[in-house]
């Protein structure tokens, strides 16, 4: 072990502090060698011992401090259940999977989850059977649901962590967060780096080209669009697209008529849930053929849930999305 201290450990050193001038240039304190050689007066020498010994300990206390900033964190979650695909695909990603004893009906990503015990959906999850797996940290997306049931663990003394994944901004927080609560704060910030480099790398790819007016359709009976200040609206923006509602909410109900009035220019189909949702969006559908993208066959249906998912591969639905709006652009 050196005797030099980590970055910014240096206690008492300020100029300012009247510690340090007590310590180590206060003429009546100060450490003179010269005393210690000659002195004779035993008192003076245990005097001089003596103030040494205390600077040397506060020096060793600040080192302790120091390193415990860097030590696992104490308390760190063992056994955690998820309820949400994204906050279960993080686990993964920063490296803290194999904590996961538990997860809901819709975590099915990467495939080894599979294999963990299901205890219901994500809004209505058996809180028998996530007590019976002794979690000591239960974690969602917030969404309308989460607070509830967040309360309905830390009632019964269990660790919960339900935040907000509704922008790119609150999918790094929540990452960093679980990074925290697992003890894996490294694998998140090397996460986040992963994320804000394919981002970057495919803002590069549609960088100058105009931006496409799009409509972005999670539902069509009725029809359900993407709008403003929704997480689709965001990366909408990130992928070189520009969206054509600009009222009404997150995500508002729209009639033909105002689909028509608004006249987008490319039409993105993610309404996944719903069955033969890719056929309907056709220039032979009621209603679409009149629409302006439908007529010049702009209209693209994206069928892979990573680009609704609010996770770490928040960067490869982004790509696929920039690459149903700019399809001329070598989007990564």
């Amino acid at each position: 072990m050196t005797g030099r201290l980590p970055p910014g450990c240096h206690p008492e050193r300020s100029e300012g502090s009247p510690r340090s001038r007590a310590f180590l240039s206060g003429s009546e304190t100060r450490v003179d060698w010269g005393i210690l050689r000659f002195a004779q007066d035993d008192s003076v020498r245990s005097g001089l011992r003596a103030r040494v010994r205390l600077l040397a300990s506060l020096l060793l206390l600040a080192c302790l401090s120091c390193r415990r900033d860097h030590a696992p964190q104490e308390g760190a979650a063992r056994r955690v259940v998820s309820l949400s695909p994204s906050t279960t695909e993080t686990m993964f990603a920063i490296g803290a999977g194999a904590l996961l004893v538990g997860r809901s009906r819709y975590c099915d990503y990467p495939p080894e989850v599979l294999g963990l015990p299901e205890v219901g959906g994500y809004v209505d999850p058996s809180v028998e059977a996530v007590l019976a797996l002794r979690p000591d940290l239960v974690t969602g997306a917030r969404g309308p649901a989460g607070p509830g049931i967040a309360e309905r663990f830390t009632a019964r003394g269990i660790a919960s962590y339900f935040p907000a994944t509704e922008s790119l901004a609150e999918i790094d927080d929540m990452i960093v967060g679980l990074g925290a609560r697992t003890g894996h704060a490294d694998g998140a910030r090397a996460t986040l780096d992963r994320i804000h480099a394919r981002v970057a790398q495919i803002e590069r790819a549609v960088l100058g080209r105009p931006r496409v007016r799009t409509l972005l359709v999670f539902g069509l009976a009725p029809i359900v669009a993407a709008g403003p200040g929704s997480f689709a609206d965001e990366l909408l923006a990130h992928a070189g697209g520009e969206n054509v509602v600009k009222e009404g909410g997150k995500y508002p109900t729209l009639g033909f008529e105002r689909v028509m009035a608004l006249a987008p220019d490319a039409i993105v189909d993610m309404a996944m849930g719903e069955s033969s949702g890719r056929e309907r969006i056709t220039p032979d559908a009621p209603g679409w053929r009149e629409v302006s993208a439908v007529k010049r066959g702009r209209v693209v249906s994206i069928t892979d849930e990573v680009v609704l998912r609010p996770g770490p591969r928040v960067g490869e639905g982004l790509a696929l999305l920039a690459r149903a709006v700019h399809p001329e652009a070598p989007a990564p």
